[in-house]
């Protein structure tokens, strides 16, 4: 990446007050960007930016729900308020409910659905409001592999992500004339608070012989979103370790 290419320039994390969004707050301050989270774990969130201006670099953290197109309003309004604009956005916030076709209730679904994909659509609706109207932007989006093979067992969650696909390469397309670049990463089982709560053995799934760490999805955000990448739209970028590519 080019030397101070993200010096002063804004990204807009949602999801970043812990696992993978933390981490993207952290990559992206490390190259000199302004961080601009929101959650809706107020402690979390103000903790990552708290660690982030001790350190000498800019965050600020602002509680807001994706769900709500209110709290996303306000939020991207209130960002470049502060900022001026945002150049980046890293849309990460999510959450997993695994249940079975059969057994995944009403309840379930809209909740699952509303934060993973109505959420992630409502972010990049504002996102891209504010980033035409600057002219350019770059966008980039949590899936997962789960986006891109069937997980049984897993189905609301397996159904959000591959929604999730399907918004950034509608996105990509629809502005890809306009300077806006839109991708999606899709990692593997990744070292985060959710992962250590619910399963064991998830390295030897891998043929890597481990799963990721958060700050190996982050630094491929920071890349999609760096003139390195400057030729690549509606991509989805797997990050797992080998763990689709085939059978091992």
């Amino acid at each position: 990446m080019e030397n101070g290419e993200f010096k002063g320039k804004t990204v807009f994390i949602t999801g970043g007050a812990s696992g993978i969004g933390r981490a993207s707050a952290f990559a992206f301050s490390s190259v000199g960007a302004n961080v601009y989270i929101i959650d809706i774990d107020e402690h979390g969130g103000k903790t990552v930016t708290n660690e982030i201006n001790a350190s000498g670099g800019i965050a600020v953290f602002h509680v807001a729900d994706v769900r709500n197109e209110h709290d996303i309003i306000h939020a991207v309004e209130a960002c470049v308020r502060q900022f001026g604009a945002i150049d980046f956005a890293h849309n990460n916030a999510g959450i997993v409910i695994s249940t079975t076709t059969l057994a995944c209730t009403e309840e379930i679904w809209q909740k699952v659905i509303d934060t993973n994909l109505k959420g992630y659509w409502l972010c990049m609706k504002h996102e891209l409001l504010q980033m035409q109207k600057q002219g350019f932007g770059n966008i980039v989006n949590t899936s997962s592999i789960s986006g891109l093979i069937g997980r049984a067992g897993d189905m609301p969650y397996n159904v959000s992500k591959h929604g999730i696909i399907g918004l950034t390469k509608t996105a990509a397309l629809e502005n890809a004339d306009k300077n806006i670049r839109i991708n999606c990463v899709c990692p593997g089982a990744i070292q985060t608070p959710w992962v250590k709560r619910v399963t064991k053995g998830l390295n030897e799934l891998h043929p890597m012989k481990r799963i990721g760490q958060p700050e190996e999805i982050a630094n491929a955000v920071v890349w999609l979103c760096s003139e390195d990448s400057s030729f690549i739209t509606g991509h989805s970028l797997v990050i797992d370790g080998g763990r689709i590519a085939g059978e091992w």
